[in-house]
């Protein structure tokens, strides 16, 4: 389950993944320049919307946000999206090549 503590420092990770700071992305969000800052330290928690606009930012779906299992949800979104172009034949291929990096 997500509290703020979990979902602060889920925001900052994700950020970080982003290369971008909380004042950079603060202002590119349209806040005040501590803003995503105050979340990181849990002194304030997003409304919904701007919760949307974070998850845009990041360039992530809601789901990819709340799913700390994925560690780089933007570069999975990212490959996703590639791989709906392949044939079967293809996608068997980077299937198997995917179990080979997980066994190790």
């Amino acid at each position: 389950m997500i509290n703020e503590e979990t979902f602060a420092s889920r925001l900052t990770s994700l950020r970080e993944q982003k290369k971008v700071s909380a004042r950079e992305m603060s202002l590119d969000l349209g806040q005040n320049g501590s803003y995503i800052n105050r979340i990181e330290n849990r002194k304030a928690f997003p409304s919904m919307q701007c919760f949307f606009y974070i998850c845009d930012y990041l360039q992530i779906s809601p789901a990819a946000f709340f799913d700390d299992t994925t560690k780089a949800p933007h570069a999975l979104d990212a490959l996703t999206e590639l791989l709906k172009n392949l044939s079967i034949e293809q996608l068997e291929l980077i299937a198997q090549i995917a179990r080979e990096f997980s066994e190790k």
